[in-house]
């Protein structure tokens, strides 16, 4: 695989850029001595030249065809933004001292999900490092950063790319990122970076200048599809794969979440996903401690992750919407939209039992029959959330589930999350029951780009501005709006739900809770109630969850095989002011329990 952009070497370095339709392509170099080296063409298309004296802060562009410049598609840095030159740079300055990546088993990631221009006030890398403690602290192991990749302006929530390879000028860039990195590892905690490989911002992208990165042959929500089956496709497939690589390996990154790959299109007989995987398998396979690819998707198929000896790209876990979309309905009512599949009790059995709802069933949303069977793969394979940055950030308000339903009720989804099977990922500030909402903004200098911005949201909305105002994503306030208020800690009802989430992490480290082989774990319905139980048994020990998702009291039977102790009550004082109504234990055989409403509880034997 060719390596693009720039390479330090002695006494200069070397530029890289695949061009194919250019018949000519030169390197300007803007600073610090401008002049303007020509370059030269192979058969594919790649242009190469080395430039002596070029270094670390070198500032170039690549000049195509005497016609226009541009900035580097490869670049590493955009200091000036996304219209103005590359930045050379010299990687080999950072210093990693004796930091090594922490080896923590998939099935033991607790993810926290950070947007960093939001997380602190400040929004940078050095300002998120001073919240790392915290996040220890909490019990998270697993921290990760949503899209970093350089994009306009100073504020976005980073889909908006168009440099996959450039730092985020305005987050600290290049060394910010390695020092965020670094601080992780030095307290243990993974780094798993959000990267998007279905679409490019539309500001900024000047990849078509250069050769076919786009086919027309599909169309994703964001316009044309990336080229990863058409004519010239394998030079861009070896784009994004080596990106991958390159954060992986040049920053340390111990996992990549991949972006709504559902929209990426890939009718080859080795589709683009399948030969990712398997590049980072390849280049890590002597590497001593794992790299994970985890996929969101929405198709519901077990391709992603089903071995490639069956047929699938061999991921290692998945996203589950349906989890989300299950437990949100039946806690708010909410059924718009693709909400309209979901709101019973079944519906959140079906998701505990098989990690889809729609596993082969028809949808009444799409109108057709979605998703096939994964109840034989390990629980380990699927991430689930009750709130992260879409669900809260694509509703008009940005209303997160604390403001939409009760604080019971969001401390009963905290619990449904964390004491699943599943892998949980939480959104920055839910264990604060943050009630700041986390807006969509943007930051384009394109005032065209602006206004159809503005007019496709007000479109998109049109139905629920009397639910309130829609917010500008291009004023600084909605921006402000979606920070976290870290004073929430200070306050009753932000510390009863900080405590209660470190609680249910502790009790998910501590006990058989968490994830197993499909046979570890049991899901209970009980009658007609909407009572839940999720069992699991790990060799000598066992734990049982009892769910009660309705807004009255319900009696069930619960069986125990042996004598079993309370560890967990959601009206526990210290996070309710309700007082505790549950036996301390369970005993031995059949005993009759009574959940007080959105009540939650965990016996271990």
């Amino acid at each position: 695989m060719i390596q693009l952009g720039s390479r330090i070497r002695e006494n200069g370095c070397h530029f890289t850029v695949w061009a194919p339709l250019r018949e000519k392509v030169s390197l300007h170099i803007v600073q610090p001595d401008e002049r303007i080296v020509p370059m030269e063409r192979d058969e594919s298309g790649y242009w190469n030249v080395f430039a002596e004296g070029a270094g670390d802060g070198t500032l170039y562009r690549y000049r195509l065809d005497d016609s226009v410049e541009r900035p580097d598609p490869a670049s590493c840095y955009q200091p000036r933004g996304v219209h103005e030159a590359s930045m050379v740079i010299d990687h080999r300055r950072f210093s990693w001292g004796n930091t090594v990546n922490p080896a923590i088993p998939l099935e033991e990631y607790i993810i926290y999900e950070m947007h960093v221009g939001t997380f602190t006030p400040q929004g940078t890398f050095t300002s998120a490092i001073e919240r790392l403690s915290y996040l220890v602290d909490l019990g998270i192991n697993a921290v990760e950063i949503m899209p970093v990749s350089q994009f306009p302006g100073a504020k976005n929530w980073g889909y908006d790319g168009v440099y996959p390879f450039a730092v985020q000028n305005s987050y600290g860039g290049v060394d910010g990122l390695k020092s965020l990195v670094k601080a992780c590892h030095d307290k243990n905690l993974a780094v798993i970076l959000d990267v998007v490989y279905n679409h490019m911002g539309p500001e900024g992208n000047y990849l078509r200048d250069f050769g076919p990165y786009f086919t027309d042959k599909y169309r994703t929500p964001w316009g044309d599809s990336i080229n990863f089956d058409d004519s010239c496709s394998d030079p861009v497939c070896d784009y994004f794969i080596s990106n991958a690589l390159y954060w992986l390996d040049e920053f340390r990154i111990d996992a990549l979440r991949l972006d709504a790959v559902h929209a990426i299109t890939d009718m080859g007989a080795i589709p683009f996903l399948e030969r990712l995987q398997t590049a980072v398998e390849k280049k890590f396979e002597k590497s001593p401690t794992p790299k994970y690819l985890m996929a969101e998707s929405d198709l519901n198929d077990s391709r992603i992750i089903r071995s490639r000896e069956c047929g699938g790209f061999a991921m290692p876990c998945q996203w589950s919407d349906d989890f989300h979309h299950a437990l949100h309905t039946l806690l708010t009512g909410e059924n718009r939209g693709y909400y309209q599949d979901f709101g019973t009790i079944d519906h959140l059995y079906r998701v505990y039992n098989n990690a889809f709802c729609y596993a082969g069933h028809y949808s009444k949303d799409r109108k057709r029959t979605h998703g096939n069977d994964v109840s034989y793969f390990h629980t380990k394979s699927f991430v689930v959330c009750s709130q992260n940055h879409d669900q809260i950030g694509n509703r008009m308000l940005g209303e997160r589930l604390i403001t939409l339903t009760d604080f019971e009720r969001a401390k009963l989804a905290a619990a449904a999350v964390l004491l699943s099977p599943y892998l949980p990922l939480l959104f920055m500030g839910e264990e604060l029951a943050e009630e700041n909402p986390f807006l969509y903004f943007a930051d384009h200098t394109d005032d065209s780009l602006k206004q159809a911005v503005r007019e496709g949201r007000r479109r998109e909305f049109a139905e629920f501005y009397s639910k309130g105002e829609l917010m500008d994503p291009f004023a600084d306030d909605t921006y402000e709006k979606s920070k976290i208020n870290w004073d929430r800690l200070g306050t009753e009802k932000g510390l009863q739900m900080f405590n209660m989430y470190k609680h249910l992490i502790n009790l998910r480290k501590s006990t058989a809770v968490g994830p197993a082989p499909r046979d570890g774990v049991t899901v209970n319905r009980y009658g007609t109630s909407s009572c839940l139980s999720v069992t699991y048994s790990k060799g000598p020990e066992s734990a049982v969850c009892l769910f009660n998702f309705k807004d009255g009291p319900e009696k069930i039977i619960c069986k125990a095989e042996r004598t079993m102790i309370k560890r967990f009550d959601s009206r526990d004082g210290n996070w309710s002011r309700e007082p505790a109504s549950l036996t301390d234990r369970l005993e031995e055989g059949e005993s009759e329990v009574r959940l007080e409403p959105y009540q939650c509880a965990v016996y271990v034997g």
